[in-house]
């Protein structure tokens, strides 16, 4: 009778986990669902603009990128949490996978206040710099934001044609092909294998990524 509990345990784990999973990574295409219409109601009421808070980007707790590793910049969102409260957007604007997998990794966990916290990266809005860079959108119309990224040369960009092709936001991810990478986090990510990413049309699809642990 124990050895056929411990061979339907054995069996039934590895589904439960992925259920597990499932269930947070919905949760999370959720939150950036909803994170995208805050980011919405924000530009229809500032003539179709991204937001402009790099002077949030450099005074938040902890200052700029608070680390020596990768990422190289600082694409944490915690700016975004303070800017869109009045928009409805989560007040613990994160993944649920992440303080499992990743705890308060300084590079992934920004808390503006003692009840906000963000884990989502936004690469687009990663660097404080005036001017402002190609790849970054601040301040930005959706077009403008396309045309300057597509002239970055930004090979992680690619050449974007239109809003659909330009990532906002996404879950925290180490690919372990990076040497720069803590030792501790690579290949880590907040979903096995992929990362949820929200567009700046507004839709989130799930990309796999064989640099990260399967």
């Amino acid at each position: 009778m124990i050895a056929i509990i411990a061979i339907l345990a054995a069996i039934l784990f590895p589904v439960f986990a992925r259920a597990r999973e499932a269930a947070k990574s919905t949760t999370c295409i959720s939150n950036l669902r909803q994170i995208g219409m805050s980011l919405g109601l924000y530009m229809s009421d500032d003539d179709e603009r991204y937001p402009d808070r790099r002077d949030l980007k450099s005074s938040l707790p902890g200052g700029f990128r608070p680390w020596t590793t990768w990422p190289p910049s600082d694409p944490r969102s915690g700016w975004a949490v303070v800017l869109l409260k009045p928009y409805k957007v989560p007040s613990r604007f994160e993944c649920p996978s992440v303080a499992a997998i990743f705890g308060s990794e300084p590079s992934v966990v920004q808390e503006p206040s003692s009840t906000e916290r963000s884990s989502y990266w936004m690469w687009r809005f990663d660097r404080p710099d005036d001017p402002i860079p190609l790849d970054n959108l601040w301040g930005k119309t959706p077009e403008q934001g396309v045309e300057d990224l597509a002239a970055s040369g930004n090979a992680t960009v690619g050449q974007p044609t239109s809003v659909a092709d330009v990532e906002l936001a996404v879950d925290p991810y180490f690919p372990r092909t990076i040497t720069t990478v803590a030792p501790a986090l690579r290949g880590k990510s907040a979903h096995f294998g992929g990362r949820n990413r929200l567009f700046a049309d507004f839709h989130v699809r799930f990309l796999r990524d064989g640099r990260l642990n399967p």
